[in-house]
Parts: structure tokens; sequence; C-alpha cells
């Protein structure tokens, strides 16, 4: 592979907003690809690949590097004659890369590799959290799948199309998919691909979402004309999910705290033509009280620390605090507690997070189930979905039933 300076520099350009400015990668990268019209495919999946590597390993590729944050230029330039020497990139003679050690690099690297927390590139906390949640063997395997890059997967809108229609269609613009054992409505692109351009996106065939992810509606077991609430849509992934999975009829109220989210959503429920779905921002305690008792089924997708998804949000590593997750810990049994509330009599709920921590997802069930609110509700059955073990997202929900 040859470097290229402009898509080198803004590469840098990009790592220097996450680091030191406390940018999200996923906007970062996005701004960086509209930066040179010229792009070719292959230069913008370079620009957006290099820098995800990057953010990934940053704390393995810094220690090698032997440079500390904040970061300056200089300091970007030798993380990157890092990265591009693991890979056996040759570097070209530019002045960021004189006297780059090259042996020195690899043998540092042999030997950081033996100790898991910069083999994995992780912060000590989290580390020692992991290992203490999920026990040695499973958290060295976890956390190692969690580094892995993400494959992209569709979720056929059955709304619109089938599995079989959609695969025919996006092979003959040369993008081939397999489908997946166990997923029914799932596409997993054999190579990664800009999906978004298409006109079956346009025409909302279907949606990108990880197959951990749709597992989720499918575990509320909906049927069609069921009035429905997903009590933290945001821009709707699940919710759209969910309106297919009920052939559009019946009601499904979609609520989140952030109106900007389900404005978003009723855009792709549009493109969905998921004609079901009724939006509502949780304004006030009363949206809420509004609803008890009435709903036959009740999605409670929780806000979480999020370290499921760490193999499509790498920066997520560097952004989450110990404090933040023993926060979120309380707000989620809140949740529970009021949420419950809108689940009719014999009606479900499902509790789920895209957490692998435990004392987010059986635990917080646990406490549910022995306080004063959930003591109406059983215990149905739950899932506990490990990356190392599915291959995709880290995953857990439970399906619980309210007392006849």
């Amino acid at each position: 592979m040859r470097l290229h300076r402009n898509l080198c520099f803004s590469v840098i350009d990009g790592l220097t907003l996450i680091f030191n400015e406390g940018h999200y990668a996923d906007k970062v990268i996005q701004q960086l690809l509209k930066r040179d019209k010229r792009w070719g495919a292959r230069d913008r999946a370079f620009v957006a690949e290099t820098t995800y590597d990057i953010v990934r390993w940053k704390r393995l590729y810094a220690e090698i590097a032997e440079v500390k944050e904040p970061f300056t230029r200089d300091n970007l330039w030798r993380m990157f004659a890092v990265w591009a020497t693991l890979r056996g990139i040759k570097l070209p003679d530019w002045t960021y890369f004189e006297n780059t050690p090259t042996r020195k690099i690899k043998g540092r690297f042999d030997e950081l590799s033996k100790i898991r927390k910069f083999k994995e590139s992780i912060p000590d906390w989290l580390d020692e959290l992991g290992e203490k949640e999920l026990g040695t063997t499973v958290w060295s395997k976890e956390i190692a799948a969690l580094n892995e890059q993400a494959d992209v997967i569709l979720r056929v809108n059955t709304l619109k199309t089938t599995k079989e229609k959609l695969q025919a269609e996006l092979f003959d613009l040369d993008i081939e998919s397999d489908f997946l054992k166990d997923y029914p409505n799932a596409l997993k692109l054999k190579e990664r691909a800009n999906v978004f351009t298409t006109e079956a996106f346009k025409n909302g065939f279907f949606e990108v979402q990880d197959a951990s992810s749709q597992l989720v509606a499918e575990f509320l077991n909906v049927q069609p004309g069921m009035r429905v609430v997903d009590t933290c849509a945001g821009a709707g992934g699940k919710t759209l999910h969910i309106a297919s999975l009920m052939e559009n009829k019946g009601q499904i109220i979609a609520m989140d705290i952030y109106e900007n989210k389900l404005h978003e959503l009723k855009r792709r429920a549009k493109r969905n033509g998921a004609h079901n779905i009724e939006p509502r921002a949780i304004d006030s305690t009363k949206v809420i009280k509004k609803l008890y008792d009435k709903a036959d089924r009740v999605l409670i997708d929780a806000p979480c620390s999020g370290l499921g998804v760490l193999r499509r949000n790498p920066d997520a590593k560097w952004k989450l605090q110990p404090d933040f997750i023993e926060k979120i810990k309380v707000t989620q049994q809140e949740i529970l507690r009021q949420y419950s509330r809108m689940v009719k009599v014999g009606g479900q709920l499902v509790y789920a997070t895209c957490s692998v921590l435990p004392s987010e997802n059986q635990q917080q069930v646990d406490k549910f189930l022995t306080s004063e609110a959930g003591k109406n509700f059983t215990f149905v059955k739950d899932n506990k979905v490990l990356a190392h073990k599915s291959e995709f997202d880290g995953f857990y929900m439970a399906l619980l039933e309210r007392k006849i």
C-alpha cells in the first residue's frame, strides 16, 4: 500500500479533534469524508478505517510511540508510524517519519501484547471492572471480540420487500451478502460498502442494524393490532423493526426525552412506510402517567455504558468514566420502576441494554423484581449475548410478564 499525503493529513486532523477536543469519532469521520470530492471509495475507506483503527488502539500505540496526551501533531504522526509499521506498510521519506525505529516498534508490540490492558488497548479501570464482572477468561475473550471491526448487517424491511429480493437487488450493484441463520430479517455484507447511496436504501427496503440489536424486537413477542410502547426509542431502529413485525397494524407509541431524535424517527418511518408509529416526547411525567396500565407490550431499551457496541464506537473506551456507569445504573432502575407501570395486566415488558456487564443487566432485573414496583411481574426468560460467542454486538434482553 502506498500512503498519500492528503489522506494521511486528513487522518491526523481527525485524530486531533477526537483525542484533544473530545469530538465523537463517527461525526468527525462524516466531516472528513466530505473534504475532497475527488476521493474514490478506496480513499474514503482508508481515511475512515485508519482513523478508527488508531482510535481503537490508542493506548497501545501511544505506549509504543512513547507519547502522552494531550497529543501534539508530532505525537500523532509517531502513532501513525506505529500503525503503518505494524501493518507492514512502507513509510515514505516524509519529515514526520524520519528516524522511525521500525525494529523497536515491533519489539515493543510483542512485549506489550503480553499485558491485556495494553494488548486490548483499554483503561485500567475498565480492564479491572470487566474482569471483576465477567471473570478473567470470559473478559479476555469478550474484550478481544469487541476490538474487532464490526460487520455491516442490514435488517430487511418486510413492509416493503423480502430478504431474497433485497439480496438480488444488491447483488446487481456488486454488493454481495449472506443470510444469517437464526436472524430472520438479516443480511450480512461480504465486504464493506456504502449502502446509503443505493436506491434500495432510499426506498426504505432496509436499515443498517447489527444482528444482536435485531433480536430485541423479536424478543418482545409483538402481534399485529397491539398497543406497544417503545420508551427509549431514540432515532427508532428497534421501533421500525417492531412496526414491520406488527405489519403496520395496531399502535406503536415511540417515546424519548430527546425530541430531535424523534424527528429523525419520523423521517425514517416515512421512508420505511411505517404508518403506525406515534412519536411522543417525554417532557413531563404526565406523558408516562397517561399510559399507566394501557400497553400490551413495553420495550425499555435502557441507556447504558454501551460496552457491547465498542466495535462500532471505539472512542467510547476513552470517553466512558467509572462514575458514569454508577450513575447510569441508578437511572436504569428508575426507568424500570417508572415505565413498567405502563404494562397492562397480562402484558409483557422487555428490558434491554447494549452492555455486557451483569451489573447493568440481570442484576438490574433481579433488583427490580424484588422492589415494590416489580412485585407484580414474573421473569419469563433472558438472553445474554456476548460478542465473542455471537460474532456480533454484546447485548442483553429480559422478558417479564405482568401478573394477572
